[in-house]
């Protein structure tokens, strides 16, 4: 797995982590670790799924979906994607 370039995260880390933080009432160290172990992490970093194309905002809607659901496609991002693909 080829990762995406730390410049990439820390632009994303940016601006998701504050928005995480006032979400869900956490300090930025907590919002940041919470965010880094999350699955939507996970795919933000791997470059063949190209997550780093998509907004700040898809990617905090991602994160919200997989702390809600435990799976961060299902983002109704994620989901308009899939119908945009049959």
């Amino acid at each position: 797995m080829k990762r995406v370039s730390s410049e990439t995260l820390y632009f994303y880390d940016s601006w998701v982590i504050p928005i995480i933080r006032d979400k869900y009432g956490l300090d930025d160290e907590q919002a940041m670790r919470k965010f880094i172990s999350s699955e939507t992490y996970k795919m933000l970093t791997d470059e063949e799924m190209k997550l780093f194309r998509e907004s700040p905002l898809v990617i905090f809607d991602m994160y919200r979906c997989d702390v809600e659901t435990g799976n961060p496609r299902n983002s109704s991002y994620i989901q308009r994607d899939a119908y945009a693909m049959c």
